[in-house]
């Protein structure tokens, strides 16, 4: 998924696009509201992060003109105003969601989360219904979750992509490079240790014991499989 982030802060832009790739999404960077017009339509990208005020176009006028094209792709504002009249004005351009500075990680995941599976899950509702399970796991890819027990759990664009890849080549070994390759994209150059420390975590989030894994299993040398 293709996120452009409109931030004129370098700072927040560049701490914004290592957690959301982190995250596994794909960014693309602009510094200015002009910049900014240009990428979305350059890149068509799937959600929308706007500074509200940015130099030479503000983040009210770009979000206009991309609702004249698209009334669809989410729009999340980052904003350091708290006044009631800027989130209404926002709001009636069609923005989304608001994120307002200063911002924690947990807060911006959370959001663009909940923005993020309310837009696969319009996107995908007249087609059908996705899930599939993973052991005693139902997985949820259009909500971003999964459920074991009648408990919720919360997963990331790169853990859902981990699990949809191993599922559908269940009880075939995925090498390392297809993981990178689909989890990551074509273009990124791991470190040695990323994919591991990512597998790491995700058992820690789904399976009962992360020592043992049941789901996500490991064939040294080789890559990950599951079994079903």
């Amino acid at each position: 998924m293709n996120v452009l982030i409109a931030e004129d802060d370098f700072n927040i832009r560049l701490g914004l696009k290592d957690l959301l790739e982190a995250e596994g999404y794909h960014c693309i960077e602009a510094e200015d509201g002009e910049v900014a017009l240009t990428q979305y339509q350059a890149h068509q990208p799937d959600l929308v992060l706007l500074d509200i005020m940015m130099p030479k176009m503000d983040g009210y006028a770009v979000c206009r003109a991309i609702r004249q094209h698209d009334i669809q792709i989410p729009v999340i504002f980052i904003t350091a105003k708290s006044e009631e009249i800027d989130q209404v004005v926002g709001l009636e351009l069609g923005a989304d969601d608001y994120i307002k500075k200063p911002f924690g990680t947990r807060e911006v995941i959370a959001r663009i989360r909940a923005v993020t599976r309310r837009a696969l899950a319009a996107r995908n509702a007249p087609v059908y219904n996705n899930q599939f399970k993973m052991a005693d796991l139902d997985v949820f890819p259009d909500e971003l979750r999964a459920a074991r027990d009648g408990q919720t759990i919360e997963l990331s664009l790169r853990d859902m992509k981990i699990l949809q890849l191993l599922h559908r080549e269940k009880g075939k070994v995925v090498d390392r490079d297809a993981l990178f390759n689909h989890c990551w994209g074509r273009d990124y150059l791991p470190n040695s240790r990323t994919l591991d420390q990512h597998i790491s975590k995700l058992r820690k989030t789904i399976e009962h014991d992360p020592k043992n894994p049941k789901i996500v299993l490991t064939v040294h040398g080789l890559g990950y499989r599951f079994d079903g």
